[in-house]
C-alpha cells in the first residue's frame, strides 16, 4: 500500500505544483498590468529588481487563489487517467477502494488547507501592505514623470505646478501657486527651470528653481490685485513639496484585505467605525476560502473518475468550470460585503456547503460501486 499511496501522492503532488506555477504566473502578470502599468508608463526608469519585488509581493495574494485551483486540476486530470487507463479497475480487484485510495489526497488537502489559511490570514495581508507602499515609492522615486508639458500638477493639497515644457527631467517655465484651505493662491513663484529630486525620508520633493520671481498676496483678500506684493528675485533656491498626502492616503485609504488577523480582530473589537459588516465578510472570506481544497478533493475525485478521460484538455477544462463557480459565490458574497440584506457573511460560505455536500454524495455514490 505504501507504493500506491507513494505513486498516487507524487502524482497528484507533481501535477499540483505544475498547475499552481502556471495559474500564479498567469494571475502575478495581470496583477502586475493592472497595479503597476501607469506607473511603469510615467516612470520608464523603474529598476528591474523592483518590479520584480512587486511580483513577489503579488504572489502570496495569488496563491490563495492558485493553490486550490491548481489542486483541483491536479485531482481531475490524475484520477482522471487512473480511470481511463483502467488502473482504478486493477486496484479494485486487487482489494483497493477509492476510499483507501484516496488517503493520501485528503492528508494532502488538509496540508495545503492549512497553508492556505495561513496565507490569507498573514502572508497575504503583509504582502500587501508592502505592496500598497512600494507603489507609492515607485512612484515618487521619479517624480519629475508625474509632470508633464503643458500640464497642471494638482496631486498636493496645498500646491498647483504649472509645467510650460519638459526636457528630460528638467522643467521648462514653471508657475507655482500656494494655496489656501478655500483653493485661493496665496504665493505664486515664476521660474525659468526647475529639477525635481525626492527626498522620501523626509516624505518630500524638492523643487530647485532657476530665475526664480516670487509673488505675494494678502492672506484675507487673496484676490485683491491692489495688495499683491513683488517678492524677490533668485538666482537659484530650493522649494520643498510635501508628500504626506500620499502617505496619509496609504494608511486612511487602507483596504480590509490588509490586515492581518490580529488587525482584522483588533479593528472589530473597536467597533470598526460603521464597517463592522465589512470587516465580518472579510474575516469570513478568509475562513472560508481556506477550506476550498477539501471541498475540492471531495468533488474532484468523483468527476476525474466518472469523466474517464485522461485528454489534458478535458481536465483543464472541467476545472475551469468547477473553480469558477467556486470562486464566483465568493466574489458575489465580497461584492455585496456592505448590504445587511444580502448577509454577505453567511452567503461566503456557499460555495463550502455546496461543494463539500455535494462532493460527499458523489464520492460516497462511487465507493459504493
Amino acid at each position: 500500500m505504501k507504493i500506491i499511496d507513494r505513486y498516487v501522492g507524487m502524482s497528484v503532488v507533481a501535477t499540483a505544483f505544475f498547475g499552481v506555477v502556471v495559474l500564479s504566473l498567469v494571475l502575478v502578470l495581470g496583477n502586475l498590468f493592472k497595479e503597476l502599468l501607469d506607473v511603469i508608463i510615467n516612470n520608464p526608469d523603474v529598476p528591474i529588481l523592483t518590479v520584480v519585488s512587486f511580483m513577489a509581493l503579488v504572489l502570496p495574494f495569488s496563491m490563495t487563489f492558485t493553490i486550490p485551483w491548481g489542486f483541483l486540476t491536479a485531482l481531475l486530470l490524475v484520477f482522471g487517467r487512473i480511470s481511463a487507463d483502467n488502473e482504478l479497475i486493477a486496484l479494485r480487484a486487487n482489494g483497493v477502494s477509492v476510499p483507501r485510495l484516496c488517503i493520501p489526497v485528503f492528508l494532502l488537502a488538509i496540508v495545503l488547507t492549512a497553508i492556505c489559511f495561513w496565507i490569507n490570514v498573514d502572508v497575504a495581508p503583509r504582502a500587501e501592505q508592502k505592496m500598497s507602499k512600494a507603489i507609492v515609492e515607485i512612484a515618487t522615486s521619479n517624480p519629475a514623470a508625474v509632470f508633464r508639458a503643458d500640464e497642471v500638477v494638482d496631486q498636493f493639497p496645498d500646491r498647483r505646478i504649472y509645467v510650460g515644457g519638459k526636457n528630460g527631467d528638467k522643467l521648462e517655465n514653471l508657475i507655482v501657486f500656494e494655496i489656501n484651505d478655500d483653493g485661493e493662491p496665496t504665493k505664486m513663484v515664476y521660474a525659468s527651470e526647475g529639477i525635481l529630486t525626492p527626498d522620501i525620508p523626509n516624505k518630500q520633493l524638492i523643487l530647485k528653481l532657476f530665475d526664480a520671481r516670487f509673488e505675494q498676496r494678502d492672506e484675507k483678500a487673496p484676490r485683491d490685485i491692489s495688495k499683491i506684493h513683488q517678492g524677490i528675485v533668485v538666482a537659484e533656491g530650493d522649494f520643498p513639496i510635501s508628500l504626506q498626502q500620499f502617505y496619509d492616503e496609504f494608511l486612511t485609504g487602507r483596504r480590509l484585505s490588509s490586515y492581518t488577523l490580529p488587525e482584522l480582530l483588533n479593528f472589530m473589537s473597536q467597533g470598526a467605525d460603521g464597517k463592522m459588516l465589512e470587516a465580518s465578510v472579510e474575516l469570513n472570506k478568509r475562513f472560508s476560502a481556506s477550506l476550498a481544497c477539501l471541498a475540492f478533493a471531495l468533488i474532484a475525485v468523483p468527476l476525474g473518475i466518472t469523466t474517464h478521460r485522461k485528454e489534458t484538455s478535458v481536465g483543464f477544462g472541467l476545472s475551469l468550470v468547477v473553480a469558477f463557480t467556486y470562486f464566483f459565490f465568493i466574489i458575489m458574497a465580497d461584492t455585496f460585503r456592505g448590504n445587511a440584506g444580502a448577509h454577505p457573511a453567511l452567503l461566503i460560505w456557499i460555495p463550502n456547503i455546496l461543494f463539500i455536500t455535494l462532493g460527499a454524495v458523489l464520492f460516497y455514490r462511487l465507493s459504493k460501486k
